[in-house]
């Protein structure tokens, strides 16, 4: 079988180049083949009918990997996932096959050891079969390959990066094959954008950790796959108050005091369960902390951090098959004796809808390029980059869902699901208020705002 794995052995790395911008139409001309964020060049291509422009030829290749596997086994099945609350577990693991299960964490144990450019591409490609299903999968395997790494470090990620050899042996293997499903375990009743306050409390005795406490779903499945997964991260207090006191500790399925409660409804991410995680005298083996004791917060927050790209990228995913569906639809679709394509109104909201595609796009893998180089941004970019994208990308589903009329209500019709689905996208990773009030400047010396930035891009722009 055709793997990523394999693809990175044929192909060439010391030949890699970024592909020279392409000529757009009179609308969408770039004056430059390098878009300036905060001073910096990164050369890239996006037009108007392509997510493909602007990439190497490897990871053209890997997009069409994931587009294939995202057309022919997560699309056909979306709306059957969806309405039965059906965890596929089948096509996980036939995607982990692909090597999509461990995209960033290292080969030595299975992983696939892409950029965040690359597993941005890989997400964007997904979300399009299944934007919820794609979504579990950047929880399960995130990470990123520089210091503010992601999310799934959540999970595959954590464990390769943060965790004894011993460890990665033993748990790595199988995540990457998706033969162990992992879920990441930080919010609580009290403690939801204020983390470092948690309070479930683990005391060691003897040469094992004694947790009590519970992690909560708040309105979507932060720590995805609760109940169905063979292994839990969870965030709790070994210390005092504060951050410094969070230590991570890897609870396996099984573990004494280990309990679930119900599964809850949810109105998106229904190809995943969510219950509530709690733990009452729960008994894990003192080798089971993960990193350094007092180190859990430091590492959560780095898996949020690249885990905003990887979100924003399934939004992007999303926002492209609900425009393609639109389209689609008001082709056909006839109203007072014409197609709703003839009317210029539709033309006008297609337009702006294809606009915050291709901004959101720019912004998305500007960010994932800036985590990748360790820029010294890359937290803000990525922030702006989740807070943009996801914002967008959903009020495009939402015109998607418009231009449908009623038919956007029925469940028949895939828009509607992409609709709700990325709604989740706009409060997983960090509610999106937060990063106003708290991301954009990093002293009272050097403010960073989203003006700077989108005003650095329409220089760019010969509109």
């Amino acid at each position: 079988m055709f793997t990523l794995k394999n693809l990175r052995l044929l192909q060439c790395f010391q030949t890699r180049h970024v592909l020279k911008t392409n000529v757009l139409n009179k609308t969408n001309k770039l004056s430059s083949s390098c878009l300036l964020v905060n001073n910096r060049n990164f050369s890239t291509v996006i037009s108007v009918d392509s997510s493909s422009d602007g990439l190497s030829d490897e990871q053209k290749a890997i997009q069409e990997v994931a587009l294939n596997f995202a057309k022919n086994e997560m699309r056909p099945k979306m709306e059957k996932w969806d309405e039965n609350e059906e965890f596929p577990v089948d096509t996980l693991r036939a995607a982990a096959a692909l090597g999509f299960g461990a995209v960033y964490a290292k080969e030595e144990f299975g992983g696939t050891g892409l950029s965040t450019v690359e597993g941005s591409i890989i997400f964007e490609a997904l979300a399009q079969g299944c934007a919820s299903t794609a979504a579990y999968i950047s929880i399960h395997k995130q990470n990123m390959d520089v210091s503010v790494q992601s999310r799934l470090i959540m999970c595959t990620w954590m464990v390769d990066e943060f965790g004894t050899d011993p460890q990665r042996k033993k748990y790595v293997p199988g995540m990457a094959s998706m033969e162990t499903f992992a879920s990441y375990c930080l919010t609580e009743p009290n403690s939801g954008s204020d983390a470092a306050s948690l309070t479930t409390k683990a005391v060691k005795k003897g040469n094992e950790l004694i947790l009590n406490g519970t992690k909560v779903i708040v309105e979507v499945c932060f720590y995805s796959g609760g109940g169905e997964s063979d292994v839990y991260l969870i965030m709790c207090r070994t210390g005092g108050e504060g951050p410094k006191g969070i230590t991570c500790v890897l609870v396996e399925k099984g573990a004494p005091g280990l309990n679930f409660g119900k599964k809850e409804k949810k109105l998106c991410w229904n190809t995943h369960p969510a219950r509530m995680v709690i733990l009452e005298d729960c008994r894990v083996p003192l080798k089971n902390v993960i990193g350094r004791e007092g180190d859990g917060f430091k590492i959560a927050m780095r898996g949020l951090y690249g885990g905003r790209i990887n979100i924003a990228s399934c939004s992007l995913g999303g926002a492209q098959a609900s425009l393609e569906a639109a389209i689609n639809h008001v082709k056909v679709r006839k109203q007072f004796g014409k197609t709703l394509s003839e009317f210029q109104t539709v033309q006008f909201t297609l337009a702006e809808m294809a606009s915050r595609l291709i901004a959101s796009r720019l912004l998305v893998r500007n960010a994932a390029k800036a985590v990748k180089e360790r820029h010294k941004d890359a937290v803000t970019l990525s922030s702006a980059a989740k807070l943009v994208a996801t914002e967008a990308c959903f009020e495009i589903a939402s015109s998607a869902l418009q231009l449908h009329g009623g038919y956007g209500c029925l469940k028949d019709y895939p828009v509607q699901q992409y609709f709700r689905d990325l709604r989740g996208h706009m409060i997983v990773e960090g509610y999106q208020r937060n990063y106003e009030n708290a991301n954009w400047s990093k002293s009272s010396e050097r403010p960073i705002n989203l003006l700077k930035i989108f005003s650095n891009i329409i220089k760019c722009c010969n509109y």
